[in-house]
Parts: C-alpha cells; sequence; structure tokens
C-alpha cells in the first residue's frame, strides 16, 4: 500500500523543505483545516476564513470531494 499523499507534496510548494507552513509535518492531509497554511504564497487566515479558498483548491477537490487521494 503506498503513502497517502500530503498537501506539499501535491502542491510541490517546498514548504516542508524550508518550513514556514503550519501544516507541516502533522497536516498535510487537513490542511484546510489548519489555520495560517500557505497558499499561493500568502498566509491563510482561520477555517472560517479560508474555506471558500480552500474549496477551490485542486488537493482539496480530490482529497474531500473527489476522494481520489
Amino acid at each position: 500500500m503506498s503513502e497517502k499523499m500530503n498537501c506539499w507534496e501535491f502542491k510541490k510548494c517546498g514548504k516542508d523543505k524550508t518550513g514556514g507552513c503550519p501544516a507541516y509535518p502533522r497536516g498535510g492531509r487537513v490542511c484546510y483545516l489548519v489555520a495560517g497554511t500557505m497558499c499561493g504564497g500568502q498566509a491563510q487566515g482561520t477555517y472560517a476564513l479560508k474555506i471558500n479558498n480552500c474549496r477551490e483548491c485542486d488537493f482539496y477537490k480530490a482529497l474531500v470531494v473527489d476522494r481520489t487521494l
């Protein structure tokens, strides 16, 4: 069985190597729930503030909507 993909692997943002993202190392599968994650190079807010942006994210769609990851 292969290991499940995390957001930084899917998005190839490099934050797993450089740090700076609160989803790393344990929130990569639930990044949409983690406050202050990085998206498009900018820190996002709390769940309530960012969920609309997350719903447009390819990783979120694959993970939560399509369940392909």
